[in-house]
């Protein structure tokens, strides 16, 4: 798996700095859409909205059109320093009320197919690293990059005919949350 300071390397005109902005189109050159996705789970690049992009979100939920597809999506490349910080403000931000509130309807809600494969490639992760690395949790930050990057490589396709055997038990999990979250509201 490549890193990111190559993709600047090969990228004209952009520094590697605390973070950088880079389309989807130029990921895309570089990495491979799996590697793309084990780094959004890994928190090493975030999608950034542009404000155009944000704009017709907003006016495709009140036309109920599907405009959004047609937005550049950027992604903002994170350092180690930046998703430490990220991490405090989301460690707040799970305090707040309004974001408990959020997370209380979600569970009244089945996850769209889209988070439903994510959460079924992270346990068809998960099921790998039990299997060939079982004292992975023990490891340092260092060892766990370099062992991703190892899983990716070897188990890559292990790994996506996992996701597809790991749909089902998430389709069936994510029905099981919603009852009990409805229980849960009748009860209180």
């Amino acid at each position: 798996m490549r890193t990111f300071k190559e993709l600047y390397d090969e990228l004209e005109g952009v520094d590697y700095d605390e973070y950088s902005l880079v389309t989807e189109e130029q990921l895309l050159d570089i990495f491979t859409e799996e590697e793309i996705v084990s780094y959004l789970k890994d928190g090493s690049i975030v999608l950034e909205l542009d404000e155009g992009l944000l704009n017709r979100i907003k006016t495709s939920f009140k036309k109920g059109a599907d405009t959004v597809k047609k937005g550049v999506r950027k992604f903002k490349v994170v350092s180690k320093a930046m998703r430490k910080k990220i991490g405090l403000r989301m460690k707040r931000m799970m305090k707040s009320s309004t974001y408990k509130t959020k997370v209380a309807k979600g569970k009244l809600r089945i996850a769209s197919p889209e988070k439903q494969k994510v959460k079924a490639a992270k346990k068809a992760k998960d099921i790998v690293i039990n299997k060939f690395y079982p004292k992975y949790k023990d490891m340092a930050v260092a060892q766990r990059v370099q062992v991703d990057q190892k899983i990716q490589q070897k188990y890559g396709g292990m790994i996506a005919k996992l996701t597809m055997k790991q749909m089902k038990v998430v389709k069936k999990d994510e029905i099981i949350k919603v009852k009990k979250a409805k229980e849960a509201k009748k009860d209180a």
